[in-house]
């Protein structure tokens, strides 16, 4: 008798204006989603996380920030590792960010890295060409959604297939208010194409979460216009249905696993 493992590892490299990096993984195989920060610094946070890079099949990116697709060259083109991003997105990115092989998807398509079926769909950013992600594996569903002006019909539709979300919760609407950015800026944030709120990143659960979700990491936190404790208490009357959980732009967050351990018979 053996013990077969469907255990899937998610956590948050990096979250937030200064990089982004989102990890999915299994026993053997792994995705990333964005690669915002220096390879140095994905490799020392997941060396602190006990990850193992060699399992990473890809690498998926979301729009031409800087903050999505610093580090995308060097880590891939270390590691031998699969970069995806849409024709536009890679015309769009600054050269030193072009890995020397590159994998073209469009919006709607559906990609397989290994056991990962990496569903990409349109969203509203101001972006050449933004998208989102919901990755399905070992019948688990993880959807990557921020950097979202407004919650299109995409990223509804993705949500309610996730077991487990990285969602946006950028900023407090009284502290962008009052905070220190121009007013072209934070008109910026608050537009349908700039980031959404932590009170929309509420609604948007409370109106459209499907039954299977179980976990939300609060993500792409903004430093000058939000605060943890601030996100946290807007989704606390939520606490009783999911286990919320912040991610951090120093630092990794905590490694969530979801799924089943099965025992299989051998004869």
């Amino acid at each position: 008798m053996s013990l077969k493992r469907y255990m899937v590892k998610v956590c948050a490299i990096a979250s937030g204006s200064n990089g982004n990096c989102y990890y999915i993984g299994t026993e053997t195989e792994a995705v990333l989603v964005d690669a915002g920060i220096s390879r140095r610094q994905i490799m020392k946070r997941m060396k602190e996380l006990r990850l193992d890079i060699s399992r990473v099949k890809a690498v998926f990116i979301s729009h031409e920030h800087s903050d999505h697709i610093r580090g995308l060259r060097v880590l891939c083109d270390m590691h031998g590792i699969d970069a995806y991003l849409t024709k536009e997105t890679l015309n769009k990115a600054h050269r030193n960010y072009h890995p020397q092989t590159a994998h073209v998807f469009k919006a709607g398509d559906t990609v397989q890295a290994g056991a990962f079926k990496v569903h990409a769909f349109a969203k509203q950013h101001d972006a050449v060409d933004p998208c989102s992600f919901r990755i399905e594996v070992e019948g688990m569903s993880i959807g990557v959604m921020t950097d979202i002006g407004a919650a299109c019909q995409n990223v509804k539709a993705h949500l309610q297939q996730c077991d487990v979300v990285f969602l946006e919760s950028n900023y407090d609407e009284q502290l962008l208010e009052d905070g220190p950015y121009p007013y072209y800026l934070k008109q910026r944030v608050k537009s349908d194409h700039g980031h959404l709120s932590n009170r929309q990143a509420v609604e948007l659960v409370e109106q459209l979460s499907g039954t299977s979700l179980s976990t939300i990491f609060l993500s792409h936190i903004s430093a000058d216009n939000n605060r943890v404790e601030l996100a946290q208490k807007a989704f606390e009357h939520l606490n009783e249905r999911y286990t919320i959980l912040p991610t951090n732009r120093y630092a990794p967050s905590e490694i969530v696993s979801v799924g089943e351990e099965q025992l299989s018979l051998n004869f």
